[in-house]
């Protein structure tokens, strides 16, 4: 069985009940995955071709590296939301979360003057930390996640605020701007953090397919309380599920504060909805239970070349949110129309 649809397992290695399994076949499951990435795949594809010939800057070498420069921080923070979207949850704290953690970082490296090492350690961290509250506040405290992870964006928006005196906190340190827009590929430009983007993305892919962690989200967004009888630890677990995303907003601090030399406690409203949808359009479905970090990848990508396309062709921004609206629809109506043909 594959980790999206195999079943979860007792710690001491018993066979779990028979309804703990998912109500299709693994091999059916993994081919519906796939064939839901390729699809998104093919739209990525489509959009790209529709822009380079309304518009053949497009398709160059600068306007590219943009492109993926601008899915780094949605794409960063799209990875963590996969985890607790699959595990049946939701967290609408990642934006003004990121936020509280670039401030973080500010507060350590520029006001404490304390080593970028440190600095960003810490950042993850606290990143972490704000996860780990969320875990608790949905799986100890029985809160649902749309409640906690919305209590928990305005007190990180008003933490942001409060923590930096309402100014942007500036990074003299060169070597902590590079982390985002320094390159370490000789004799390019092409930015770390479409790098860094690339191997966190990876490692999110093992760890979904191939590690306790990741067999036991899918099984949390399957079937709860069948989890919950094959012996598995769904409080624990759930705790892991929101702490490992929190990495992930504070690791998206920290590249959203390095690209722009300034912690800016103001922004990261609004992020969180581009990461759940760049989640849905990957193919995850918001019922739990399916999903892929390769299908938001390709979904964060698609939000990118979305927004730079329009841009290019100068569409006006209130259109461009129209637009990219109705793809959410459209990608969402699409995975109800597959679960109701699956039927």
């Amino acid at each position: 069985m594959t980790a999206e649809t195999a079943p979860a397992s007792p710690p001491d290695g018993s066979a779990p009940p028979d309804d703990s399994a998912p109500p299709r076949t693994a091999h059916g499951g993994t081919l519906r995955g796939r064939l839901q990435q390729l699809l998104a795949l093919g739209g990525l594809v489509v959009i790209c071709v529709v822009f380079a010939v309304a518009d053949p800057i497009f398709l160059s070498y600068g306007n590219i590296t943009s492109v993926l420069f601008a899915t780094v921080v949605i794409g960063t923070l799209a990875l963590g939301a996969t985890f607790v979207i699959i595990s049946g949850g939701i967290d609408l704290s990642v934006g003004t979360g990121m936020a509280l953690c670039a401030v973080v970082a500010g507060v350590l490296i520029t006001d404490m003057g304390l080593p970028i090492a440190v600095g960003v350690l810490g950042t993850l961290l606290f990143g972490a930390l704000l996860g780990f509250v969320n875990g608790c506040n949905v799986s100890v405290l029985g809160l649902p996640p749309f409640i906690a992870t919305l209590a928990m964006m305005l007190v990180a928006g008003g933490l942001a605020l409060v923590v930096s005196g309402s100014a942007p906190i500036y990074f003299d340190s060169t070597a902590y701007t590079d982390i985002s827009t320094g390159s370490i590929v000789p004799g390019t430009d092409f930015p770390n953090a479409v790098l860094i983007l690339a191997v966190v993305a990876i490692l999110a892919g093992v760890t979904l397919s191939r590690t306790v962690l990741g067999r036991y989200t899918y099984a949390l967004g399957s079937n709860e309380e069948a989890t919950a009888l094959s012996g598995v630890d769904v409080r624990r677990w759930k705790i892991v599920v929101y702490t490992l995303a929190g990495l992930f907003t504070g690791l998206a601090g920290i590249l959203i504060s390095a690209r722009l030399g300034s912690a800016q406690p103001a922004t990261g409203m609004g992020y969180e909805l581009q990461a759940i949808a760049a989640v849905v359009i990957g193919g995850t479905s918001l019922n739990g239970g399916k999903g892929s970090i390769g299908g938001t990848v390709i979904g964060a990508l698609i939000i990118s070349v979305l927004n730079n396309g329009l841009q290019v062709l100068a569409v006006p921004q209130e259109w461009q949110n129209v637009i990219l609206g109705s793809v959410i629809v459209v990608a969402v109506w699409a995975d109800l129309a597959r679960k109701r043909s699956i039927r």
